[in-house]
């Protein structure tokens, strides 16, 4: 029975993943209709788990559900972005500081490897490896902030702002937001907490001002 549930918990969770970064890589289209039973085909997983899943995507503001329409993804919404920024911002100094005070020889290592990969995917302006080592290194430093409290309360937020990026992309400065990214890894790899929340900031400040360029425009 135990061995059920968890295969149970870990399809759940597998779903959440898969549809998310639909939803956030525009595979899945702001404001465009798509049923449980579809995505379940698509993803070769139960309507249970997938269903599990899209109850998390929906508390996050990814999703909609809509009377006898089924369910939507939702849109874009650029004035609320500020107030996720600023919530973000937040959550992202504690994580990062944290990270830097805790993080293993290990991870250390691998920030350094991630800093260097996601610079090199912004000189060649390969976008999905950005992403993909944008993602790599949230996931990383989220483990080795051991603050659970905080990584959930900002998971939303990183899933939000990873779709805005992905839709507006052309408007921002990949290059810079490689370096600031790098800056990031690095003094976390230095176990340096100063110079983390400071190149946090540093990167939310961007994240303000790409948004506010969206917004303005």
């Amino acid at each position: 029975m135990v061995q059920i549930k968890e295969e149970t918990k870990s399809l759940s969770e597998l779903a959440y993943e898969r549809i998310e970064e639909r939803i956030v890589t525009l595979q899945l289209a702001p404001g465009s209709f798509f049923s449980e039973a579809e995505l379940s085909a698509q993803l070769g997983i139960g309507r249970t788990p997938v269903r599990e899943a899209l109850q998390r995507l929906v508390a996050d503001g990814l999703v909609k559900t809509m009377p006898r329409r089924g369910m939507m993804v939702s849109e874009i919404n650029i004035a609320d972005q500020m107030d996720l920024l600023e919530t973000r911002r937040a959550l992202e100094r504690i994580i990062v500081t944290r990270a830097a005070r805790r993080a293993t020889p290990p991870q250390q290592a691998t920030l350094q490897e991630y800093a260097n990969a996601i610079q090199d995917a912004a000189e060649r302006e390969d976008l999905e490896e950005f992403m993909r080592f944008d993602h790599k290194f949230d996931r990383l430093v989220e483990s080795a902030s051991g603050n659970s409290f905080a990584v959930k309360a900002n998971a939303p937020f990183h899933a939000h702002c990873r779709r805005f990026w992905y839709y507006y992309h052309l408007n921002g400065d990949l290059r810079r937001s490689a370096d600031l990214h790098a800056a990031i890894m690095r003094a976390i790899a230095d176990k340096d907490e100063t110079a983390a929340a400071r190149a946090s900031d540093a990167f939310m400040d961007y994240l303000e001002e790409f948004t506010r360029d969206v917004l303005n425009r």
